[in-house]
């Protein structure tokens, strides 16, 4: 009689757990269904992923520019973190654009294919599986996987209730939860992670708060991690008087005598935001003082390795100092304008957004309070997960304010950053899709 055959193999438990809690993500269908006037008039539009396409002709240009890549670049060049020369561009870059208190070098730099690996090798370098990293609500969606979803950190979320996230008072916030979490778990915190200009609320930590971040890392010997991915993409809002928006420093900028020891402190930036180039995937850690960082991430840098196109393509943008002088000037100008425009827009709609941005690309909107006040009937439960119904079925995407951690129903992310005509048919399905009474909505 034949033997039975064996059972496949199942995947793994935290294949399991993924295709679980990440198998059915909406962002894909919307990337593969992109509107267009003419080839896709019934396709998403797409005003939820952090891009920045206003500066892309301006950038292409000078990439396509007679572009000639060296043998070198077909090899595996000089390992797994970064070109020397590319190293030596952006060390040269952050020392003009981010003001440190001491120097950059080009070997304190481990260069990332992006910084989401940067931010994953963050947690890898500081954390065992079960310990913690503290993360300000509402947060950037995508902190929570890259953080803990392949080695098991657990990122414990810090609710402000009503004080403001970027005041001294929030800084006692974090403190609760960590002794909170330490008490309960018995476990320890390992890391703060701050974003900074902030995803989503497009504002800045101001120094006095840095400083009483890094005071309390200090206090309970943890890691202080400042996301700068937005840094450079501040402008000025003409719009809002209140509250005040406040300049982006850096991390770097900040003398830490007295303040932290400097093995704990870590900045990561990258080309995707403030070049508007997400597709070059070119991130960086910078840690200038903690050489056990760097050698054990260059043992495992196999993993995040840049393409020597993209390592090449981006070497030669940060060393034309000219070219990135004006094209962060000019950035910034658009970005206030496109700020303004949108800010103004939501007015006209009646629909409720945090004030005070000065960065990044984002506006924090309350779709929920005006759903509700436009059919009263419908007050009570997850009110922001029936208007995202509403926008999907009107084609129409936004970050849910429910994967960022928001404190309060009904908040969502608009990502403002895109050229007038495109805006403007996003607030006109948002719009519908919020007045819409029967199953039909036209736009």
């Amino acid at each position: 009689m034949a033997s039975t055959p064996p059972r496949p193999a199942k995947v793994s438990q935290r294949a399991q757990d993924v295709i679980r809690t990440a198998g059915n993500n909406l962002i894909w269908d919307v990337l593969k269904d992109p509107w267009g006037a003419t080839t896709n008039p019934n396709g998403y539009v797409n005003v939820g992923v952090a891009e920045n396409p206003l500066m892309h002709e301006t950038l292409l240009e000078h990439l396509n520019r007679s572009v000639e890549l060296p043998a070198k670049y077909l090899t595996y060049n000089d390992g797994g973190s970064g070109s020397v020369r590319l190293r030596r561009a952006m060390a040269g870059f952050l020392n003009r654009n981010f003001h440190p208190a001491v120097p950059v070098q080009d070997d304190q730099l481990i260069v990332t294919n992006g910084v989401s690996p940067a931010i994953e090798h963050i947690s890898w370098t500081f954390t065992d599986p079960g310990e913690g990293i503290l993360l300000g609500r509402p947060f950037y969606g995508t902190f929570v996987p890259d953080l803990s979803l392949r080695f098991g950190a657990c990122v414990v979320q810090v609710a402000f209730d009503d004080c403001d996230p970027f005041s001294l008072g929030a800084v006692d916030k974090y403190e609760q939860a960590l002794l909170q979490f330490q008490r309960e778990t018995g476990r320890k915190v390992k890391a703060l992670m701050l974003c900074h200009p902030h995803n989503p609320l497009g504002r800045c930590y101001p120094r006095p708060v840095l400083v009483a971040l890094m005071k309390l890392c200090q206090k309970y010997g943890v890691h202080f991690v400042s996301d700068e991915i937005y840094a450079l993409s501040v402008w000025e809002n003409t719009v809002d008087e209140l509250p005040a928006p406040v300049a982006f420093e850096s991390a770097l900028s900040i003398d830490l005598a007295g303040i932290i020891d400097p093995t704990l402190v870590h900045v990561l930036w990258g080309l995707s935001k403030d070049f508007g180039a997400n597709g070059l995937r070119m991130g960086v850690i910078i840690s200038q003082c903690n050489r056990d960082v760097h050698t054990a991430l260059g043992a495992i840098s196999l993993y995040s390795y840049t393409s020597g196109t993209a390592d090449h393509l981006a070497a030669r943008l940060l060393e034309d100092v000219e070219f990135t002088d004006k094209y962060i000037v000019a950035n910034q100008a658009k970005l206030a304008q496109m700020y303004a425009y949108a800010a103004r827009r939501l007015q006209d709609l009646g629909i409720e957004y945090a004030p005070g941005c000065n960065a990044a690309f984002f506006l924090w909107v309350n779709l929920g309070k005006r759903f509700v006040e436009l059919h009263p009937e419908e007050a009570g439960g997850a009110v922001g997960d029936r208007v995202m119904q509403r926008l999907v079925q009107a084609k129409v995407f936004l970050a849910s304010g429910a994967l960022f951690g928001s404190e309060r129903d009904g908040w969502f992310r608009i990502v403002f950053t895109h050229p007038i005509e495109y805006l403007e048919l996003a607030f006109k399905r948002i719009d519908a899709a919020l007045k819409k009474r029967d199953g039909t909505i036209t736009c």
